[in-house]
C-alpha cells in the first residue's frame, strides 16, 4: 500500500528532485488528517478549555479530553487521568524534574541514566543533581551501542533513587531492554522514567507492561503537531509531586491568603494549552491505529534491514549503532569526509538526512567522532527511496573523496 497518498509534503519537491525524507528520527511528517484536524479546530470549534459554558468551549473542551482516552488506550494506562499533556518530551523530563524528583530526593542521592542518552534526558538531571547535591551516574555501553547490564547492576544501590533511560536511542537505533532495567529498578526500591519518544512511532509501548513510573514522548514524532507530547504517571507517583508552575486551570480556588490545587492531571497543566496540538494528537493516534502498529513496525524492520544490507557495502563507510535489537536508524560516517558534506549533497538531490551529533554529544565523545549522517525511516518510505539514496551516496562519496 502507498502510504505516501496521505502525507501531502511527500508529494513536494526540493531541488528540482522528489522529496526523499530520511529524517523522521528528527520529526515525522503529518498525514493529510491531522492536517485537517487543526483546520478544523480554529475554523469550527476554536475556545478555551475547561472554562466556559457556552457551546463551543464545550464541544472543544470534549475534543481535548477525548484525547486523554485515546492515549491512554495507546499505551495501556489504567486510566486517562494519568496522562498530562505536555509541550513534548523534553518538557515532560523537566516536570518529572522538578515536580517530583526535586522534592524526593536529597544530597547524596543518586540519578543513573546512559551514555546514549539524548541531551534532554542528560541536561535536567544535572541541573537538578547541582541543585539537591545529588550524583548523576552514567552507565558504559559496548561498541555497537549496547548497555552493558552487569555494568548497569552494578552501579544501582541504596542511593540510586531514580533510572532515567531511552527505549530507542534517536542516534544508533538500539532498543534497550526497559522491561528488564524496570524489573531491576524495582528489586532495588528505585523508580524509572523512560524516554519513548523514540520508539512510541515504531512498536507498541505498554505502560502496564513495563510497570514503569513515569514515560515521556513528543506528538511530532508520531505524526501528530509540534508543540504537543505526553507524561505518563504512575497512580502512586502523583501524590509524591508538587506542582510544577501555578497559574490558571491548576488550581481549585485562589485567595490571596490560601490557593488550592485542582486534582491530577490538571494540577500539572497551568494555562492555556495547545488545543490544536492536542486535537491533531488524537487524530495521528487513530490514524496509526488504523493502519496498526504491528504492521508499521513490520514495514519498518524490512526497509532497517533491506538499507543496512546496501550501505553496510559501500567501502570506507562505518555504521554507528549495531545492536541485536534495532529500530530503523542507520547512523555512519565515511572516512576522510565531514558528514555534513555528505548531507548537503544528498539535499541537492532531494535526501533529507540529519547531520551532526543529534543531540548526544557525549555519545559522539564516546565514538570519539564529531558527528554522523543519519538516515531514518519511517513506514512510508519505499524501498525505491532506499535504492535512490544508496546510488546518489556513492555519487556523493565518489565526489567528495
Amino acid at each position: 500500500m502507498d502510504f505516501q497518498k496521505d502525507f501531502p509534503i511527500l508529494k513536494s519537491t526540493v531541488n528540482g528532485n522528489p522529496l526523499i525524507y530520511f529524517d523522521n528520527a528528527a520529526t515525522s511528517q503529518k498525514p493529510k488528517c491531522v492536517i485537517d484536524a487543526l483546520s478544523k479546530y480554529y475554523e469550527s470549534i476554536n475556545s478555551n478549555v475547561h472554562r466556559g459554558v457556552h457551546e463551543l468551549s464545550q464541544k472543544a473542551t470534549s475534543e481535548y479530553e477525548e484525547t486523554r482516552n485515546i492515549v491512554g488506550d495507546f499505551i495501556g494506562s489504567e486510566t486517562p487521568e494519568q496522562i498530562i499533556f505536555t509541550k513534548g518530551t523534553t518538557d515532560g523530563i523537566n516536570i518529572v524534574a522538578s515536580a517530583w524528583a526535586e522534592n524526593q530526593l536529597q544530597k547524596g542521592d543518586e540519578i543513573l541514566i546512559t551514555t546514549m542518552e539524548h541531551h534532554s534526558n542528560i541536561v535536567p538531571w544535572q541541573m537538578l543533581c547541582e541543585k539537591l547535591g545529588a550524583k548523576l551516574v552514567v552507565c558504559p555501553i559496548n561498541d555497537a551501542g549496547e548497555i552493558l547490564m552487569d555494568e548497569l547492576k552494578k552501579l544501582i544501590s541504596d542511593r540510586t533513587k531514580l533510572i532515567a533511560v531511552t527505549h530507542v536511542s534517536n542516534t544508533l537505533g538500539t532498543i534497550n531492554p526497559v522491561k528488564e532495567i524496570t524489573n531491576l529498578a524495582k528489586e532495588n526500591n528505585c523508580k524509572i522514567l523512560i524516554d519513548a519518544a523514540q520508539s512510541i512511532p515504531h512498536f507498541k509501548v505498554d505502560v502496564n507492561h513495563l510497570d514503569c513510573d513515569f514515560l515521556v514522548f513528543s506528538g511530532h514524532k508520531i505524526f501528530a503537531p509540534t508543540g504537543v507530547g505526553i507524561l505518563y504517571v504512575k497512580k502512586d507517583r502523583f501524590e509524591e509531586m508538587k506542582p510544577y508552575q501555578g497559574g490558571g486551570d491548576m488550581i481549585k480556588e485562589v485567595s490571596f491568603e490560601k490557593t488550592t490545587y485542582n486534582t491530577y492531571p490538571h494540577k500539572f497543566e497551568a494555562g492555556t494549552p495547545n488545543i490544536a496540538g492536542v486535537i491533531g494528537l488524537k487524530t495521528a493516534l487513530k490514524y496509526v491505529n488504523n493502519i496498526g502498529i504491528e504492521k508499521i513496525s513490520e514495514i519498518e524492520d524490512e526497509l532497517l534491514i533491506y538499507a543496512q544490507e546496501s550501505i553496510s557495502k559501500i567501502n570506507k563507510l562505518n555504521i554507528f549503532g549495531n545492536a541485536q535489537n534495532k529500530a530503523s536508524v542507520i547512523s555512519f560516517t565515511v572516512d576522510g569526509i565531514h558528514p555534513f558534506d555528505i548531507g548537503t549533497l544528498l539535499d541537492q538531490l532531494g535526501i533529507a538526512i540529519r547531520t551532526g551529533h543529534h543531540c548526544t554529544q557525549p555519545l559522539m565523545k564516546f565514538f570519539n567522532i564529531p558527528g554522523t549522517a543519519r538516515a531514518s525511516f519511517a513506514f512510508y518510505n519505499k524501498k525505491s527511496e532506499i535504492d535512490f539514496f544508496i546510488d546518489s551516496l556513492k555519487r556523493t562519496i565518489k565526489m567528495l573523496g
